[in-house]
Order: C-alpha cells, then sequence, then structure tokens
C-alpha cells in the first residue's frame, strides 16, 4: 500500500463538479492499494500516519502529530500510485488491486482512520474526481507499507 502525504491548509475534491469531501488544516492522503496488500497494510499506514510528527510546535518545530492538533484528513483512491514505468513510456498499472479487493481495503482504511476521532472524508472510489489542495509548508511525504522494517 502506498500514500502519499500532503498537509494542507485546505483540501477538496469533487465529483461531476459537486464537493464529495473537504478538509481544513491537516493531511490530504493519495492511497494506491497493490494487489498483493491486506489488512496490516493499512493498519500499519493508519499507525504512522496518525503519529507522523510534521506538524509545527510553539517554537515552530515539526513536533505534532495530526492528533495533537485535531486535524481533518481526506483520503483519495489513487491507483496510479501503483504503477509500473521501469519498461516504455507507458506505465502499467497490472498491480494495482482490482475493485473487488480494493475497495473494501479502502473502506477499511478509511474506518481505521476516522476511529482516531478525527474529521475525515473520503472521494468516490473509482470515479473521475477533480482535486485541489494548498499544500502547507509545503510537507509532502511518501510512505510505503513494504518498506517497513
Amino acid at each position: 500500500m502506498k500514500t502519499v502525504i500532503q498537509r494542507v491548509s485546505e483540501a477538496h475534491v469533487k465529483v461531476d463538479g459537486e464537493t464529495v469531501g473537504e478538509i481544513r488544516n491537516g493531511f490530504l492522503l493519495l492511497i494506491g492499494i497493490d494487489e498483493d496488500d491486506e489488512k496490516a497494510d493499512a493498519d500499519w499506514l493508519v499507525q504512522k500516519i496518525l503519529n507522523l510528527r510534521v506538524f509545527g510546535d510553539d517554537d515552530g518545530k515539526l513536533n505534532r502529530s495530526i492528533l495533537d492538533i485535531s486535524g481533518e484528513i481526506l483520503c483519495i483512491s489513487q491507483f496510479t500510485l501503483i504503477a509500473d514505468y521501469k519498461k516504455g513510456n507507458r506505465p502499467s498499472f497490472i498491480k494495482a488491486a482490482k475493485p473487488e479487493k480494493a475497495v473494501p481495503l479502502f473502506e477499511y482504511f478509511k474506518s481505521a482512520i476516522s476511529k482516531s476521532g478525527l474529521k475525515t472524508e473520503s472521494g468516490i472510489f473509482g470515479a473521475d474526481m477533480k482535486v485541489s489542495l494548498l499544500n502547507d509548508g509545503p510537507v509532502t511525504i511518501v510512505m510505503d507499507s513494504k518498506t517497513k522494517l
């Protein structure tokens, strides 16, 4: 499971011109699910994301987590994060999980995030989404559950 974490001042996602998810200060998460991913991958990422200290403290140091600041989270499914680009110039998405596996795992991930008590919103899985954000910092971090120790 791969996740791009962007610290944002605001973010929203639209489908067919209608806003379906919107947050203020917090994280925009782009989430790619591999065919080999399981709930354990989601659990690991959720804990890392919720405890990631990338928000400023009173001294301006990055010492606070999203839990510490009662931030908000917008989750966006993005199968293109699983692209294989090693051969040629057209990426392959063959390793991305099929919807019958990806949808339940994406829903599980969102549920695990929302159990933190933070406002959690999302786009619509598989839809053509328009995502807007105001990156704060900018702070952008990529996490891959396959690289955990």
